[in-house]
C-alpha cells in the first residue's frame, strides 16, 4: 500500500502518490511504448443499477486523479448493457454523486448504448472471421459443458457451424425471429484455456427488455466483457482502470481489442477493491438491505452508499482524504470503518463551527439569579480561526444541561455537578450545585445551584479552584430538535462470514432517536456547511430528508470521541 500521502500541486489540484497504476502508464508512454505520443485517458464507467457507495467513490478517485496527474481526461459512462435492471433515476443519481465528490467529466459524457449499432458490427466482424458463432445451447447447457478448473469445457455442436449461417442467424436474432434463451452469440476461443473467461464466452443474447435509452430498437444486447473494450476503444480512452474482480477477464478484453479493428487500444489495468470492516460493499447486498426493509433506503445514513453518507454529514473532502490515505494497490485488504470516521472527523474538526446542544436534556435552576433577567454572552464560533467570527447566546434563570452531567453520589475524579461542586457553566458563569428535586419515582428532574457573580465569562474568582466545564442551553429560547445518533450497522467485523441473514447480525445501537434534544438558537443563523460541532457531544448536521419547519432533525455525523489511531 502506499504510503505517501497526497499533498496540493500549486495549481491547488490533488497530486496523487505514485502507485504501480503510473510506473505502467509511464511505460506505455514512453518511446516505444503502447501510448507514446498520446493523452492519458481514463473513464468511469458505472452501471446505472444502483446508487454508488464508498468502494465506487474509491475508483472514482483514481480514474478522475490519474487522469488528472498526467494532464488527461476522464470520461463517465454508463454501462448501460441490461435494461433489465437499469433505470434514469440511477444514472441521475450517479451524476450526482461524482459531482459531490467533486470531479467533472466536462463534455465527455457517455452511454455504452451510444455504440450498440458498432458493437453490433464488430460482432458480425467476428463472425465473419470465423472467431465467434452461433449457439444454440441453453445457458443451463453451456454452463454444464465449460468444464472445470481441471477440466477441458466440451465444445458446443455449434461451434464450427459455417459463418454465412452463423451470420444469418445472428442478423435473425437482432430482427426478433427467435424466443429469448433460444440463441447466444459466442466467441469462438479455446474451450481448453485455463481461464474460464476464455472458454467461448456468450457476447450476446436476445432479451426482449425495454431499454432506458433505446426503448425496443434493440433486441440483442452485449455482455459487458464484450461491450466494454468496445466501448472504452470508442473513446479513445488510454487505460481502462477497473477492480481486482476484472483480472481474470483481462484475457478476455485483450482478445477483443486485438480481433476487432478498434479505432483505438485501450489497456485494463486492476486495482484491489476497497473493503470496510462492519459493512457490506456491493450493490446487490446493499439492495438486500434496502429491499428487505433493514435499512429505510439507499440514502439510509448507516450504509456506505454516498446518498447515505452526504445525508448523514459525511464530507467529499474527507472520503477523498481517506482513498489518499488507503492509497492504490494490488493486495486485497480491509479498512477499519473507525480509520474512515477518523477522516471525517479530522476534516469535521477544522471546519464546522461550534454551538452549544443538549441531548438528554435535565432542569438546571439557578436559584440566586433574578427570575427576570436574561444575559448575553458573546463566544467564538470556532476555537482556531478567530476569523470564522462570533455569535451570542442568552442566559437566564432556567437553563437545561445534559443529564450525565450530574450526580448524587459521583465516583472518583467525575468533576462535574453534584452536591457542594463549582463547575463552569461554558462562557457565562461559575455555579456551585445546592441540591437536586425528584419525582414521585425517584427520578431526577430538575438540578439546582447558585452562580457566583463576580465570576462572569467563566472566570473564577481568585482563590476559588474549578475543575470542569459543561455545556448548557437557555430554556427560554433553545430549539426543540429530534436527534439521530448513528453508529455501525453490523455488530460484526465480516457480516459475510456468517450463515445467518443481516436481520441477525445488526448492531442494535446502530440508530438510536432522542425525540427532544435542546439546541441554542444561534445554529439557525451560523453559516456552516458542514454542520456543527456540538460541544462535547459530537459533529452533528441537519437531515436534509426529515428536517422542515415543523420539525427539526439532527444527525450525528460522528463523535468526538477517537476510536482509531493512526500509525
Amino acid at each position: 500500500m502506499t504510503d505517501v500521502i497526497n499533498t496540493k500541486a500549486d495549481n491547488g489540484s490533488k497530486v496523487m502518490a505514485r502507485n504501480f497504476i503510473h510506473d505502467i502508464i509511464d511505460k506505455d508512454l514512453a518511446p516505444g511504448g503502447r501510448h507514446h505520443g498520446l493523452k492519458v485517458h481514463t473513464r468511469f464507467p458505472p452501471e446505472p443499477n444502483g446508487h454508488l457507495h464508498i468502494g465506487h467513490a474509491k475508483a472514482i478517485y483514481i480514474d478522475f486523479s490519474t487522469a488528472e496527474k498526467y494532464g488527461g481526461l476522464c470520461n463517465l459512462r454508463m454501462d448501460d448493457t441490461n435494461p433489465s435492471k437499469e433505470d434514469t433515476s440511477y444514472v441521475e443519481a450517479i451524476k450526482e454523486d461524482v459531482r459531490w465528490l467533486g470531479y467533472d467529466w466536462g463534455d465527455r459524457f457517455f452511454y455504452a448504448s451510444d455504440f450498440f449499432e458498432e458493437m453490433y458490427q464488430y460482432a458480425e466482424l467476428l463472425i465473419q472471421k470465423g472467431l465467434s458463432y452461433v449457439c444454440e445451447q441453453t445457458a443451463e447447457e453451456i454452463q454444464a459443458t465449460r468444464g472445470t478448473l481441471t477440466t477441458p469445457g466440451t465444445p458446443s455442436p455449434w461451434r464450427n457451424r459455417d459463418a454465412a449461417e452463423s451470420l444469418d442467424l445472428f442478423r435473425r436474432m437482432r430482427a426478433g425471429e427467435f424466443p429469448d434463451g433460444a440463441m447466444t452469440l459466442r466467441a469462438k476461443i479455446d474451450m481448453a484455456s485455463g481461464n474460464m473467461n476464455m472458454r467461448d464466452p456468450v457476447i450476446y443474447r436476445i432479451m426482449r427488455e425495454t431499454h432506458h435509452r433505446t426503448g425496443d430498437d434493440w433486441l440483442i444486447y452485449p455482455m459487458y466483457d464484450f461491450a466494454h473494450p468496445i466501448s472504452d476503444a470508442m473513446e479513445s480512452i488510454t487505460h481502462s482502470l477497473c477492480s481486482l474482480e476484472f483480472e481474470d477477464h483481462r484475457p478476455l478484453y485483450d482478445w477483443v481489442v486485438d480481433n476487432c479493428e478498434l479505432p483505438s487500444r485501450p489497456r485494463q489495468i486492476e486495482f484491489a477493491r476497497l473493503g470496510i470492516n462492519y459493512t457490506v460493499m456491493s450493490k446487490r447486498k446493499l439492495l438486500i438491505l434496502v429491499e428487505e426493509k433493514i435499512v429505510d433506503d439507499w440514502d439510509d445514513p448507516r450504509l456506505p452508499t454516498l446518498r447515505g453518507m452526504r445525508r448523514r454529514g459525511y464530507t467529499p473532502e474527507a472520503i477523498i482524504r481517506f482513498n489518499e490515505r488507503n492509497g492504490v494497490s494490488k493486495a486485497p485488504s480491509t479498512v477499519e470503518f473507525d480509520f474512515l470516521e477518523f477522516c471525517v472527523r479530522e476534516d469535521l474538526n477544522e471546519r464546522a463551527l461550534r454551538a452549544m446542544g443538549v441531548i438528554h436534556p435535565i432542569k438546571l435552576t439557578i436559584e440566586n439569579y433574578p427570575e427576570d433577567k436574561t444575559e448575553v454572552f458573546t463566544v467564538d464560533n470556532h476555537p482556531f480561526y478567530p476569523e470564522l467570527g462570533t455569535h451570542e447566546i442568552t442566559f437566564s434563570r432556567h437553563l437545561w444541561i445534559e443529564r450525565e452531567d450530574f450526580m448524587v453520589e459521583p465516583p472518583r475524579k467525575y468533576f462535574r455537578l453534584y452536591p457542594g461542586n463549582l463547575v463552569r457553566l461554558r462562557a457565562a458563569y461559575v455555579v456551585r450545585c445546592t441540591g437536586y428535586k425528584e419525582d414521585e419515582e425517584g427520578n431526577i428532574v430538575e438540578v439546582t445551584a447558585e452562580y457566583l457573580p463576580e465570576s462572569r465569562g467563566g472566570v473564577a474568582p481568585e482563590g476559588v479552584k474549578v475543575r470542569g466545564t459543561i455545556h448548557w442551553v437557555n430554556q427560554q429560547d433553545c430549539l426543540t430538535a429530534e436527534v439521530r445518533l448513528y453508529d455501525k450497522l453490523f455488530s460484526v467485523e465480516d457480516p459475510d462470514a456468517h450463515e445467518v441473514g443481516y436481520d441477525q447480525l445488526l448492531n442494535p445501537n446502530s440508530l438510536t432517536i432522542v425525540p427532544e434534544a435542546k439546541l441554542e438558537p444561534a445554529i439557525r443563523t451560523m453559516d456552516s456547511p458542514v454542520g456543527f460541532q456540538f460541544m462535547r457531544l459530537g459533529y452533528f448536521k441537519e437531515d436534509s430528508k426529515l428536517s422542515c419547519p415543523e420539525k427539526l432533525v439532527y444527525n450525528r455525523v460522528v463523535t468526538l470521541k477517537e476510536t482509531y489511531r493512526p500509525k
